[in-house]
């Protein structure tokens, strides 16, 4: 090959392997700017953000776990609370790069890049440049490379360390150099500190290499350095497993138990009963085999290169595959040998993912469905390697078929050729990512419709209550709405869980202004619309709380009643007849809670602490259909004052006098049943209103 053919391709692989990164920065940019709606990536996110602060555990005080994240360990060691994440800290300390580079997305786009670059230099060394060139191609059209390469997950950064230590294996067994089985050492054992079970999978086949390299060269001279070289990887790679069991022992107490059995006992590899946040499962071979094919089928015709298309060039390419037993047998690992280590991935990898149950879950959960089978990242390597090959294999079988042929006719059939080849495989391509990009560009759109209230403005000193829809976690699923690592940020996000935890956050968060963060409809991981609302809180205080609430007449309405309720009894008031807005003006003080413009019903007694107090405002059609106002106020008696969290939270129930988010009133602009408004407003009176500002 000439010098010059030789720098055009490499610099044909750099500019691809560039474009590689750009691509994926591009998507994380302008396809995820708030995540994905898989919340894993806020638990990485927000681990990264304490290994810049030189943190490996949260400690949040007084507001215990009203500020616990998703996926983080809870414990009491040293008496106080503590939280640290389910996750080795590897993909968060890449992803605090990215921090520091002062756009996280960055790192992404580098990760990308540094795939694409040892994808190339792995297939150039199991092929040649040209096959390595066009790996980086197939690579870049994978809908898996593309949209799990960029969230903030830890799939695509330990394939990096993978990879590196596949390419520095290489060389120290081709070179004879210890100094690459160091960097193959280092690569390995942080792979293992990131993902240990991946690790182990992916190195399996080049394990398998190095103990056949000290068998094939038993009793000769090429044995001791052999030794050497694989004793420095060795080494290096149990440093890394030492350093994983360090850190095991640093978090969880115990260098045994890693980060994730503390969070879940049941949950990890191997077959029978698994458990993780009350979701469990009796994985068993068969089902195991069930989801392996599944996965298998999704991964080869949705997520590789082309569809179907990149797998059939694929399966081409592994007639490339050695079958003399001396190329097989190589200490130095020649082309054919790699050849044969790539293709060892693919069972390894597959067999192993099937012996965790947690590929079941990914696709029952749909995530798969958005980012792909990220569980078998690793595969990319020999799907891409072979495809490649594949492609190329055709291109020779074409040429050497048309050698009978004259010039002219040689260039139009293989024009033709390349014309249609082009176009099925421009088609296929195209409509793989096509549809993964639509559902998450769905899913990122309701994101941000849903954030908006709170991303339109600047929120300072602030504390914002967040629905759990899914349970007491934080990030779960509202992961773009993150506090710092020692909740001292602008924001501080707490769940709105209760009534004394409200006033333990209010109470803990000191002179923040506060406000509620909540939505009305159905939370279906965003993949339908909600409307979502930010509303500014008080905290009214006094010997009494005197409000007034002003409500619209729903449509036909024509009676009223209201109720008010407290955690010791109901009392009711009738309204009567209705011909345009109620007033209702009711008061919350110790000695009771009553509505005093309405038929004087009495009061309803107030229990000491903190209790839950509601207004009820029913109106009736003709037909006897009822739409009633329900709002709900968190109250502290002690002594003979009060204290009102304001406003309160309202609901707007047809048929039934309480219902969920979907009646939630969140203003004007909602979409309620005609004549429905609500006004109001609170005053504490003999000792002056205090707004938590």
């Amino acid at each position: 090959m000439s010098v010059s053919r030789s720098r055009r391709e490499r610099l044909l692989a750099a500019a691809l392997v560039a474009l590689a990164g750009l691509v994926v920065y591009w998507l994380a940019v302008d396809l995820f700017p708030y995540h994905s709606v898989n919340d894993d990536e806020g638990v990485y996110l927000a681990q990264a953000a304490m290994l810049l602060e030189g943190k490996l555990f949260l400690h949040p005080g007084a507001l215990g776990e009203l500020v616990r994240p998703w996926f983080f360990v809870a414990d009491t060691a040293g008496g106080d609370p503590r939280y640290y994440s389910k996750y080795s800290p590897v993909a968060a300390g890449v992803f605090a790069l990215g921090k520091l580079l002062g756009d996280a997305n960055l790192v992404l786009g580098l990760v990308a890049a540094g795939n694409a670059a040892l994808v190339y230099a792995l297939t150039t060394a199991a092929f040649d440049r040209r096959t390595g060139g066009l790996s980086v191609v197939a690579l870049v059209g994978a809908p898996l490379f593309l949209f799990t390469s960029a969230v903030f997950l830890p799939y695509a950064p330990t394939t990096l360390l993978n990879l590196a230590f596949a390419v520095a294996y290489v060389r120290t067994m081709r070179r004879n150099s210890p100094r690459w089985g160091l960097v193959a050492g280092a690569a390995t054992g942080l792979a293992f500190f990131a993902r240990p079970y991946t690790a182990v999978c992916f190195a399996t086949p080049f394990i398998a290499h190095a103990l056949g390299s000290l068998w094939w060269t038993r009793g000769s001279d090429r044995f001791r350095p052999t030794v050497v070289r694989l004793l420095a990887v060795a080494g290096v790679g149990a440093a890394g497993v030492g350093l994983t069991l360090a850190y095991n022992a640093v978090v969880t107490g115990d260098p045994l138990l890693f980060p994730y059995k503390a969070f879940g006992p049941n949950d990890g590899l191997g077959f029978g009963h698994h458990e993780l946040l009350g979701y469990d499962r009796t994985y068993t071979p068969v089902l195991a085999a069930e989801t392996t094919v599944r996965l298998l089928r999704t991964l080869t015709t949705e997520w590789t290169v082309a569809g179907p298309a990149g797998t059939l060039l694929a399966l081409v390419g592994l007639a490339t595959l050695p079958t003399d037993r001396d190329a097989l047998t190589d200490p130095a690992l020649s082309a054919p040998a790699l050849r044969a280590l790539v293709f060892g991935l693919v069972p390894v990898v597959v067999l192993g993912n099937a012996y965790f149950w947690g590929t079941l879950n990914g696709l029952e959960n749909g995530l798969i469905g958005l980012l792909g089978p990220y569980y078998h990242f690793d595969l990319l390597l020999p799907l891409s390697a072979f495809a490649a090959a594949g492609t190329l294999a055709l291109g020779r079988r074409l040429r050497d078929a048309t050698r009978g042929l004259d010039d002219r006719q040689r260039r139009v059939v293989l024009a033709l050729a390349l014309l249609v080849g082009g176009s099925v495989a421009g088609v296929a391509g195209a409509d793989a990512v096509g549809e993964p990009y639509g559902e998450n560009r769905l899913r990122t759109e309701n994101l941000a419709a849903t954030y908006e209230p709170v991303t339109e403005q600047s929120l300072d000193h602030a504390v914002v209550f967040v629905p759990d829809p899914y349970g007491d976690w934080l990030h779960h699923p509202f992961q773009y709405l993150r506090n710092d690592p020692g909740f001292d940020g602008d924001v501080v996000y707490v769940l709105n869980e209760g009534d004394e935890e409200r006033y333990r956050a209010l109470d803990a968060t000191g002179d923040r202004r506060a406000y509620r963060f909540t939505y009305r409809g159905e939370w279906a991981g965003a993949e339908q619309p909600v409307t979502p609302t930010l509303t500014p809180l008080s905290v009214e205080r006094g010997e009494r709380v005197a409000a007034t609430t002003t409500l619209g007449v729903p449509a036909r309405a024509t009676r009223a009643q209201a109720s008010v309720v407290t955690e010791a009894e109901t009392v009711r008031y009738d309204v009567g007849r209705v011909d345009g807005p109620v007033t209702v003006n009711w008061t919350v003080g110790a000695d009771g809670v009553a509505v005093t413009n309405h038929d004087d019903g009495g009061s309803a007694r107030l229990s000491a602490g903190v209790s839950e107090v509601t207004l009820l405002v029913t109106f009736v059609d003709p037909q006897g259909t009822t739409v009633t106002y329900r709002q709900t106020a968190s109250v502290e008696r002690t002594g003979g004052t009060v204290r009102v969290i304001w406003p309160p939270e309202t609901r707007v129930c047809a048929l039934t006098t309480d219902c969920g988010r979907e009646g939630l009133y969140v203003g004007p602009d909602g979409d309620y049943i005609s004549g429905v408004s609500v006004e109001t407003a609170a005053t504490g009176t003999a000792t002056e209103a205090s707004a938590v500002s």
